[in-house]
């Protein structure tokens, strides 16, 4: 169902896509978007026992795709690193596709929670934010069903 990568020998380990997914702090998530065209939107996120939890507004363009296609990807880039003198990038990333949909309003407080754990920790006033934010938005689980992880053959090599 989903493809092979080409250069298994940089693949990442389930582990460290997992690491990568849990320290960074934004990715972009794609989706078919209006006419055909794809929808791919930058955003925050929070990783939990295999899936992505994103916010957003109470309509618009992201929460419409979704309700169109429930299929996703979403990526997130971990090493950025351009070496001028070598013509090459040293990257890491992870790519994620699965299945996305909107949470109801019971399960909205659990991945909030998640999601101030992450970006406010023991942050004064959290939790009266939380409540304030329930009815002005929504939230999304995108389940994956299928992650790769890539990196550059420099920092192959530099593992052994």
């Amino acid at each position: 169902m989903f493809r092979e990568m080409r250069r298994r020998r940089q693949q990442l380990p389930e582990d460290e896509c997992i690491e990568i997914l849990n320290n960074n702090t934004s990715g972009v998530l794609a989706v078919s978007g209006d006419n055909g065209y794809p929808y791919a939107v930058p955003l925050s996120y929070v990783y939990s026992d295999g899936k992505i939890y994103f916010h957003c507004a109470p309509t618009g363009h992201k929460l419409d795709a979704v309700r169109f296609s429930d299929k996703a990807s979403f990526c997130v880039i971990d090493r950025d690193e351009v070496v001028p003198e070598r013509f090459t990038t040293k990257y890491k990333s992870v790519i994620a596709f699965g299945r996305a949909r909107v949470m109801d309003e019971d399960e909205m407080r659990a991945a909030i929670e998640l999601l101030a754990d992450k970006y406010s920790p023991g942050v004064p006033g959290r939790q009266e934010e939380i409540e304030g934010a329930l009815g002005r938005m929504r939230m999304l689980e995108l389940k994956i069903e299928h992650m790769t992880g890539k990196e550059a053959i420099e920092l192959t090599k530099e593992r052994g």
